[in-house]
Order: C-alpha cells, then structure tokens, then sequence
C-alpha cells in the first residue's frame, strides 16, 4: 500500500477545498478491520482512528485537505447542474498493488454543494450502509465497503426518520470517485479540454489493461465501462438488490454499487418491486434496473460525444444486452455454484428458475439456497420441497440433474447446513435498529454482522 494522491493530478477544476464539520461527542460505532488491514492502515491506535476518520486529519503524504468533487447528474432522468459532493467528500487515495481506491466520506459537514442542507447522515442510515456493503460483498457483488463509522453525538431532525435523531459520520472505501455525472457537468459547462484529461486520467489509472490505440481512446473507454456497468447490473438482478436511486450521480466509471439510500432486498421474486416510497412511476424498480443503467451510459455516451462526435454510441448500447445476458449468466451459476454446460439449456434452465419463482410466494434468496449445488445437494437439505411441486419447479428440477457442481468443497460449507440462509430484508433491519434506538444495545447488529461475514467466500 502506498498513499496515491492522483486525484490531485486533475486539478483544482475539478473539486473545492472544504473544511469537515467537527462532532461533539464522537464514538467510534463500526471499523472494517479486514478493509483497513487490504490499505495497509491496521495497527492503528483508538485515537488515530479517530483523528483520520472523524477529525479528518490528513494521511502522510496524501491528500492534505478534503476535497468535495464536483460532478452533475440526471435525477429520476431530469437534469441537475446543481449536485457535487453535498455532505462528503474525498478524503485519501490509496494503490494496493494494482488497484486503486478512494476514500470518502458521508455526512461529514456542509460543502458549496448542500443546497440548504445540513451536510449530516443519521446514525440508522449508516447502520443501513453497513449491514447493504457487508451483504453484498457476501453475496460476491462488486460494492463500495463501509470503512468506519462514527456516532457524532449530534441530534438530528429528520421528515422520515422519528426526530430527533442520532447523528454519524461514515467513510467508505471505493475504486473510483468518477461518476458519469463528472463527465456530464463538464459537457454541460463545454469543458471539452477537461474531460479529455479526465478521460486520460481514467484510462491511465483504472484501466491500464486496455490495449489502447490513440485514434480509438474514447471508444476503448466507453466500451469498458459499458461492460463493467452490464457486469453490475448482472449482479443486482442475481443478487435481488434493489438499489432504489440509480441516478447517473449513483454509477461511477468501475462498476460498484454506491452510495445507499432506501434500498430494498427483494422479500420475494417481483420485478415491480420498488424500494424507494417517493419512486411512484417504478422507474428504478427491481427489473428496471438494467434499463436504467443503460440509460444512464447512453448520458454518458452523450457527454463523451463532446471530445469524440464519431463516438458510435449505440453500436455500444447494443453491446450493453449482449454483455448482460453473459454476466447475468455467469452470476447466475455462481450463485447456483454449478458448471454451465455452454448450450440453450442454460437459457433453459435461467427462464425455468425465474418462471418457478413467479408463480408462487416463494423467497428471492431461499430459492437460490435451496438450489445451491442442484441436484448434488437437493437430496439432504431442500427442506421447502412442498414449494417446487408444480410443472415448472418440476421440469427446473429435472433439468437441474444435467448440471454438475463448479465447486464440491463449498457444499460443505457450515452455511448450507442451516435450515434458511441470511436475508438483509427491511423487517430484518428495523428489528436490528430498535434496541439500538431504544437502548442503544448493539448486541443483535454485531451478531448480525458475524452471520453475514460467516459465508463470505461462499458466493465467489
């Protein structure tokens, strides 16, 4: 690990000094040791955790003062020009052998992007991001992860949170802070010197693998991040996440899923589904989440055109279904942990799994666990077989006998020997808050999390 302050490299055009808020009573809530120790920053004592992670103190030779990225977007698909880092910002840079990683933060004070606000998070929204990255890199999604939470002491008022309530500030750590609304806000300003410079950043930093030819730069960089946001998408369908605001603020160019609001994992198979209560079109609902992201890459396609007018966006939208239908493939047997036989049965079976959830109250999650290892596993623990009794559970099930396991040893992975697996449902995290609420006992959350970490690998 050494501190990278690439960032820096960009210029001032692209984010604003800002000063972090200072908490009355901090204490330190949750530390991903495991995250840390990946950055190289384990040991660190009590009070350095809280020097870097609540009062902000710069790392050695890092980023000396916090910056607040500037960036546009569409929300719910109408223009913005009036977002940027609101209540965060960037706080160090790090590279861990190849790979690059940005720290930032939420709810760490007020910057010229507030617009009115407090520049505050509440603790149960921290809470909510903790337990959304920690599930999701359990359930083998490409996420941001929660590096460290403090309680700030603070009182906050909120119109959908019981007021007052308990103030946090949380850092999270992610590849990339480069959203396709930075792109956007520099076509939106005509700022085309820039965005060839933030093109050539990312190029040289996230995607060194690319074999890039100069008179092909931009089309090598928009098909790249076509592909890891297919990839993404893939992910959120297999994994029944529901987002909830999937602006072009939300999607940045590595592919992660970021920055959490009202999301939702699905209680059951429904692609109407929707997480946020203030989406009343549905517009980010479950199953409309690869349209969205698609949409959003078209946006970014349209800004990118500003540098490149030859750029042929739609060759690459098209490549967008092309590559989901792989991905979701993919993660579709890994989740199942079986080895695709690379014909139209696999179609087959993919329509037949989804089908079999459709037609009954069955859980999202349960099914893929039940089918965990297919035929392989289903004699000693599918315990829901009154469930897959109908035609097309049945059919599922005989052609599910075709398929071999990819990875024998995870069968016998202490997780599959209980009767259901780990849900994140919103039932599930109201019941966790309450005595967090009430009597600021922690105990259910922390056992929460140990459940959760315990089948991390298993969906590799």
């Amino acid at each position: 690990m050494k501190s990278f302050p690439i960032l820096n490299q960009l210029g001032t055009d692209f984010y604003d000094v800002v000063k972090p808020a200072s908490f009355p009573h901090p204490q330190l809530r949750w530390f991903n040791t495991a995250s840390a120790q990946e950055l190289g920053l384990i040991p660190q004592s009590p009070s350095e955790i809280q020097d870097h992670f609540c009062s902000f103190l710069p790392f050695k030779g890092n980023i000396r003062e916090p910056l607040a990225l500037r960036y546009h977007g569409h929300q719910f698909r109408h223009y913005n020009p009036d977002l940027g880092d609101g209540r965060g910002f960037l706080l160090a840079q790090f590279r861990v052998h190849k790979n690059i990683y940005d720290l930032t933060t939420k709810g760490s004070g007020t910057t010229p992007y507030s617009r009115a606000g407090d520049g505050r998070l509440t603790l149960k929204g921290a809470i909510r991001e903790i337990l959304a990255t920690e599930m999701l890199e359990s359930l083998g999604v490409n996420t941001s992860q929660t590096l460290c939470v403090f309680e700030t002491g603070e009182n906050l008022e909120r119109q959908d949170e019981p007021s007052p309530t308990r103030g946090a500030v949380l850092t999270r750590r992610m590849h990339s802070s480069i959203r396709f609304g930075t792109f956007q806000r520099l076509a939106y300003l005509n700022q085309l010197e820039q965005m060839q410079k933030l093109v050539d950043y990312s190029l040289q930093y996230y995607f060194p693998h690319l074999p890039i030819r100069s008179d092909q730069k931009i089309s090598q960089f928009f098909r790249e991040i076509v592909r890891q946001t297919a990839d993404m998408a893939a992910q959120l369908m297999t994994s029944g996440f529901v987002h909830a605001v999937l602006n072009t603020d939300n999607m940045n160019i590595t592919g992660e899923v970021f920055d959490f609001g009202p999301y939702r994992f699905l209680p059951s198979y429904n692609p109407y589904f929707t997480a946020a209560y203030f989406d009343h079109s549905g517009l980010y609902s479950y199953g409309r989440q690869p349209e969205a992201l698609l949409w959003g890459l078209e946006q970014l396609g349209l800004s990118l055109q500003k540098i490149e007018p030859h750029l042929h966006i739609q060759t690459f939208l098209n490549d967008y279904s092309q590559e989901f239908y792989l991905q979701h493939k993919k993660h579709f047997f890994r989740r199942l942990n079986l080895r695709p036989l690379a014909d139209a049965q696999d179609d087959q079976l993919i329509h037949l799994f989804y089908t079999m959830l459709s037609e009954g109250p069955k859980s999202f999650e349960k099914t893929y666990f039940d089918f965990y290892g297919g035929w392989a596993r289903q004699g000693w623990n599918l315990k829901r077989k009154d469930l897959y009794q109908n035609t097309t559970a049945q059919d599922f099930i005989q052609l599910l006998k075709k398929y071999s396991v990819s990875d024998a040893p995870q069968l016998l992975h202490p997780y599959f020997l209980d009767l259901d697996p780990v849900t994140l449902l919103i039932q599930d995290i109201e019941e966790l808050w309450q005595p967090i609420a009430l009597n600021d006992d922690w105990s259910l959350f922390k056992q929460k999390l140990q459940i959760i970490q315990s089948f991390r690998g298993v969906y590799k």
